[in-house]
């Protein structure tokens, strides 16, 4: 079970993070509760403050456990969609995250 992680160019300096593209990237489609918020967890890790990490899921389960960990880890839940068994979540890292 490998970790993809794209690096993404965030929106220039100043634009509102609403409408900003993610600095990363992670693909967790096929996995399950607990590695999606773990490996977002990890990929947050990494990020600077005020970096955003779009991640893209198909457990049904993550639609509960990515506003959590957002709560638990002062995140900024920029979005959460769901189509067609597909999750994506925006998450925004404010302070140490």
């Amino acid at each position: 079970m490998s970790e993809r992680i794209t690096q993404t160019r965030g929106a220039a300096a100043g634009a509102p993070a609403e409408t900003s593209v993610a600095d990363a990237e992670l693909d967790c489609r096929g996995l399950l509760c607990p590695l999606p918020v773990y490996q977002a967890s990890r990929a947050i890790d990494r990020l600077l403050p005020g970096q955003a990490l779009r991640v893209v899921c198909t457990d049904p389960g993550s639609l509960a456990d990515f506003p959590a960990l957002a709560r638990q880890r002062g995140l900024a839940l920029l979005s959460a969609e769901e189509r067609d068994g597909v999750q994506v979540f925006r998450l925004r890292k404010d302070g140490d995250g």
